[in-house]
């Protein structure tokens, strides 16, 4: 009988650890940028961030086959953030014609080459991309109006919503098609994932305190899940920084655990008799359904491996479901939800596409019906509807989001009547998890490095100016209007600035200025500048040139092109001497700011409007006055770089922290 059963470990362990081999593989060696959800990344590139290569072909396709990979290799992960990137991906790739190699040119897609409509349809992919994951299309629309996106607009709010109205009528049909079976586990449920619509909702007044509580303890175990799963992220991105086999090898070592896990534990469980009233079968051991025997006799089954030896989806339909009361014995579900705490953190952030949604969802409704157990005859609340709350409250505790997973709930349960006990679970959740750490994809953001630029300033910058924080950094770099290729090189070889500024020196001056001021003609962008030599538009003498000799060097395909490198440029030494005119490719209405400006407005104003540069004027302008006191990117309005800068600032969030 034991030799059965190693037996079965071994073939088990064995076929998972080929699965999460492929998974690994694909995201190591070919695209690295689609290992984990992507949700972060997105949001970062939403609020302006550049992420190289997040929407490339490439990543495309090893996020959909990683992440097949990594679901059917019993990892503890969901496919709903991996979703999200895959539909970014495509509307990416929709936008800009096709991947970099093989792109189309129609005339169209022009109006797709500019940042805001780029960052518009990206939006949409995200949004379409849970519509796809949750089957939800209003939810959808909410999550990228909520979690992902920086600047919304009007027009977004339709054009996410036609997005996701599409994905919805697909995905009917499809299920429509599916009817027969042909398609394996594809469109179980339906539109609605895990409905409950047949259960009556009956709650009074005292069912406020379980609720209550409900909600406390998803604030205090989501805020507890994210500092400890920051703590194993430090420690896995030190061991990821050591190459490519140390990857392979954290990802095959969590499969082993996983798989030996999910194979032993359910031999701690007891086995239960079949109740003859239930009309599905039972016992039994196909890949899908309820009341699995595993090592149970015949007309008994095993509740715990029910849980674990069957899909996530399935598993959270289970532990939803209100018919069987005494399915679930709670020592079985306190062994389901501790498991679920272990892997989920020790999953997320080995090198294979990822989701967070489903594993959450599993740890919060299995906690939700313990509590729904341990209440009994004192709530007139469903178990399985506990289940559904306590998901609830654990998402909202880790994710810190309100709205859009409340219609997301919503829309995967099809039960109106739970909107108002939803509604006070989730506020009760998030604002317990506030008080403790960020959400989630802050503290992912975070790790990852990328400057993400929060919505409201920290109380402590409006005490700190633009032109102190300018004073802190290195002098700006400016260049001539007609200036010497020379120039330009030694400028693009010795910086990585991103912008300079262009100025006029010896200008007619304005009524009440002295001879000799100087004016600021614009800004112009780096990649315009390696345009300018790699097409070698050099003139021999200095002069200015008009308009019509730049349109025909130039076109506005190539100055919407942002991949070019000084590296890639080779330019003679008589070529050195020579001179370029750079006032037809400056932008001379940059955003700027006078000096006396507090870095909090500024950055308000930097985040509104989705800048990625922002001058600083001086505030009088006299002969020997430079025209541009300094120039602001991101980086420099990040709370944590302006504090390196001024250590003394820390003591003054200190002593806000305390009133």
């Amino acid at each position: 009988m034991w030799c059965r059963y190693l037996t079965g470990l071994v073939y088990f362990t064995g076929a998972n650890l080929l699965l999460t081999l492929f998974a690994s593989v694909l995201c190591v060696c070919f695209a690295p940028t689609a290992a984990g959800p992507g949700i972060p990344e997105i949001k970062a590139y939403l609020n302006g961030v550049d992420t190289p290569n997040m929407f490339g072909v490439t990543t495309l396709i090893v996020k959909i086959f990683g992440s097949i990979g990594a679901v059917s290799a019993g990892l503890d992960l969901g496919k709903e953030g991996p979703l999200v990137h895959i539909g970014s991906c495509i509307a990416s790739l929709l936008g800009q014609g096709g991947p970099d190699n093989y792109r189309l040119k129609w005339r169209w897609l022009r109006y797709f080459n500019n940042d805001r409509d780029r960052r518009d349809i990206i939006t949409c992919g995200a949004s379409s991309g849970v519509c796809a994951a949750f089957r939800s299309p209003v939810g959808g629309v909410l999550f990228a109006l909520e979690e992902v996106a920086t600047w919304w607009r009007s027009a977004l709010l339709w054009r996410t919503f036609f997005s996701t109205a599409v994905v919805v009528v697909i995905l009917r049909t499809f299920i429509e098609i599916c009817n027969s079976g042909k398609c394996g586990l594809f469109g179980k449920g339906g539109l609605i994932m895990f409905d409950v619509s047949d259960v009556v909702v009956t709650y009074h007044v005292m069912d406020v305190i379980p609720i209550t509580i409900i909600g406390i303890l998803g604030g205090i175990l989501g805020s507890l899940y994210n500092y400890l799963l920051h703590k194993v992220l430090v420690v896995y991105n030190l061991i990821n920084q050591k190459g490519r086999i140390h990857k392979l090898l954290l990802a095959l070592t969590v499969s082993i655990f996983t798989s030996v896990c999910l194979y032993g534990l359910p031999f701690l469980a007891k086995c239960q008799p079949c109740d003859p009233s239930v009309q599905e079968i039972c016992p039994t051991n196909s890949r899908s359904g309820n009341f699995k025997q595993f090592n149970c006799p015949d007309g008994h089954y095993n509740d715990l491996a029910t849980l674990l030896f069957t899909t996530n989806d399935d598993a959270v339909r289970n532990i939803f479901s209100s018919n069987a009361l005494k399915e679930f014995q709670p020592a079985s579900l306190l062994i389901f939800f501790v498991l679920y705490c272990f892997l989920g953190l020790f999953t997320f952030g080995i090198a294979v596409p990822s989701g967070l949604f489903l594993p959450i969802i599993l740890m919060g409704s299995a906690y939700g019906r313990l509590l729904g157990i341990a209440m009994g005859s004192y709530t007139k609340i469903d178990q399985g509807l506990y289940a559904v709350l306590g998901a609830a409250s654990l998402m909202a505790g880790s994710m810190r989001m309100t709205v859009s997973l409340c219609v997301i709930f919503l829309e995967l349960t099809n039960n109106l009547l739970l909107l108002p006990i939803t509604m006070i679970v989730l506020l009760i959740s998030k604002t317990v998890g506030d008080s403790f750490n960020p959400s989630i994809y802050e503290i992912i953001l975070d790790l990852k490095g990328l400057p993400f630029l929060d919505a409201n300033p920290e109380p402590w910058m409006r005490n700190l100016t633009v032109a102190e924080l300018a004073d802190a950094k290195p002098p700006v770099v400016t260049l001539c209007g007609v200036e010497k290729v020379s120039r330009i090189v030694e400028v693009l070889e010795n910086t990585t600035h991103n912008g300079f500024p262009v100025v006029d020196d010896g200008v007619v001056p304005l009524m009440g200025l002295a001879t000799g001021a100087t004016e600021l003609h614009g800004l112009i962008l780096r990649a315009h500048l390696v345009q300018v030599l790699k097409k070698k538009w050099f003139l021999p003498e200095k002069r200015r040139t008009g308009e019509w000799e730049v349109r025909e060097k130039f076109d506005w395909v190539e100055l919407a092109e942002r991949d070019g490198t000084i590296e890639e440029v080779a330019v003679t030494r008589n070529e050195m001497e020579m001179y370029v005119d750079l006032h037809p490719l400056t932008n001379t209405t940059p955003y700027t700011v006078v000096e006396s400006m507090s870095v909090a407005k500024a950055m308000v104003l930097f985040r509104q409007v989705g800048l990625r540069h922002m001058l600083i004027l001086p505030k009088y302008q006299a002969a020997g006055v430079p025209p541009v006191v300094g120039i602001l990117t991101r980086q420099d309005l990040r709370a944590h770089n302006i504090l390196l800068a001024f250590p003394h600032l820390q003591g003054s969030k200190s002593r806000e922290k305390k009133h």
